[in-house]
Formats: C-alpha cells, sequence, structure tokens
C-alpha cells in the first residue's frame, strides 16, 4: 500500500492541478507533506497536443513540483461523468492513496468537465469511507475537502489564501512544463487573456490580486463548506488597517 497523502488534488485535466493551485502544492511538497495529484482524464480531447505529450507533460511538472505521486485515472475527456463507473475509479485511488485533504474544482466553470469533477470527487471520497461499497482497497474517507477557486469571478470569497510568493516562480515553470498546450498562449482554462500580457504574466497578476487579501506577493484562493477555526484571537492574521 502506499503511503498515506497528506494532500491530493484530483483535477480533470493534466495541467489543471498547475494552473489552479500549484503554488500550494508546492508549498505543502515544501514542507514536508507527501502531496500528489490524480488527473482524471488524459486530456485527449484538447485541441493542441496528443495525450503521450501531455503525460510526458505532466512527470516533467510532477517533478518540478516535488509531488509524491501522480495518476491518471483514465476517465474519458470532455465526457466526464459522475457514474457509478467513475465513482468506484476515483473512490479506489482514494482508498490507495490515503489523504489527509483533497482538492479539486470549484463547482462551477465554463468546461463541464470541471463542474462535474466537483461533484464526482465530492461523492468519492464519501464513498470510499463506506466500508460496503465496491471499490478496490480498504476504506478511507478524506478529513476534509477543499475547493480552489482561482481565476473563478463566480466563486464565493475564499475561506482561506495559501501564500505562494516563494513558490511562485515554480509554479510557473511547472505550467510551463506543458509547452504542447502554453507555448504562445495568452489564455488557458479559467484563465482569460489580460490584452497583451502572456499567459505567464496574466497568472502573475491574478495572483497579486489574490494575495493581496492577506497582504503578501501572491496567493492562491481556496473555499470549503466549512467554517474555519482559528487558534485563539491572539493569534489572527492579516491586517485590518
Amino acid at each position: 500500500m502506499t503511503d498515506a497523502l497528506d494532500v491530493l488534488a484530483v483535477f480533470a485535466h493534466p495541467d489543471d492541478a498547475e494552473l489552479i493551485c500549484g503554488g500550494a502544492l508546492i508549498k505543502s511538497a515544501d514542507a514536508g507533506e507527501r502531496t500528489g495529484v490524480v488527473d482524471l482524464t488524459r486530456g485527449e480531447m484538447g485541441s493542441r497536443g496528443t495525450p503521450e505529450t501531455r503525460a510526458r507533460e505532466a512527470a516533467a511538472a510532477a517533478e518540478i513540483m516535488g509531488l509524491a505521486v501522480r495518476r491518471n485515472a483514465g476517465l474519458p475527456d470532455a465526457r466526464l461523468a459522475n457514474t457509478h463507473e467513475a465513482r468506484v475509479r476515483v473512490a479506489g485511488l482514494i482508498r490507495e492513496l490515503r489523504p489527509r485533504v483533497v482538492v479539486t474544482h470549484w463547482t462551477a466553470g465554463r468546461h463541464p468537465d470541471h463542474r462535474v469533477a466537483a461533484e464526482l470527487v465530492w461523492d468519492a471520497c464519501f464513498l470510499a469511507g463506506l466500508s460496503r461499497f465496491d471499490a478496490p482497497g480498504e476504506r478511507h474517507r478524506p478529513l476534509k475537502l477543499v475547493h480552489a477557486t482561482a481565476y473563478r469571478e463566480d466563486a464565493d470569497p475564499p475561506s482561506f489564501v495559501v501564500d505562494i510568493t516563494d513558490q511562485m516562480d515554480r509554479k510557473l515553470r511547472a505550467i510551463a512544463a506543458y509547452d504542447s498546450q502554453f507555448e504562445g498562449a495568452r489564455q488557458a482554462g479559467g484563465v482569460f487573456p489580460g490584452g497583451s500580457r502572456a499567459l505567464a504574466d496574466q497568472i502573475r497578476a491574478r495572483a497579486a490580486v489574490d494575495g493581496s487579501r492577506i497582504r503578501v506577493a501572491y496567493g492562491e484562493p481556496f473555499r470549503t463548506c466549512e467554517t474555519m477555526a482559528a487558534p485563539t484571537l491572539g493569534g489572527l492574521s492579516v491586517a485590518t488597517f
């Protein structure tokens, strides 16, 4: 059995995790947390590149990010559906990798795979904890499910923002590993074009906006269904004035 992960990002396509929460994943790895990514599809319906090329790029990005593990669920791109078969597949990976925290897409988005992924991952996390659910492996339910909301104008205000100032350059390097997808691009996924700005500059600009929420240079936002706890009033951070 694979050693349990502290953090597992489960996203629809290779490169989604890097774009949406790559900085936070790098920061977890930097902190010694076992961190992994599951790409639900191979991105085979993408207009650029091939599944084989994207697999090589995903492996290169995983090395840059310091991931302990990266897997692909092999579900169909552009046809992702929250079916029993898909839930069995994802629940089996959750049981195998045994993450404490799972990160996935926000619940809305223009790509249908992203919307479906959010629901599929939610359901699979719950079902993986049922002893009689017919997925391989021993039952396991993550402690927490977190939605990454970078670039989402339709998301609620973040529950928290991770300071990725020290990880920003490596996040951009991990994204740049997907040369087949992003060479010369000015937009990607939920990253809309910023006039004449290159994609990397647009990503950096948005991370600066999210960083300003917590008074740092760069940040990535996240949303949880639960209220977040603070240890004490005296330990609160982020200046009011």
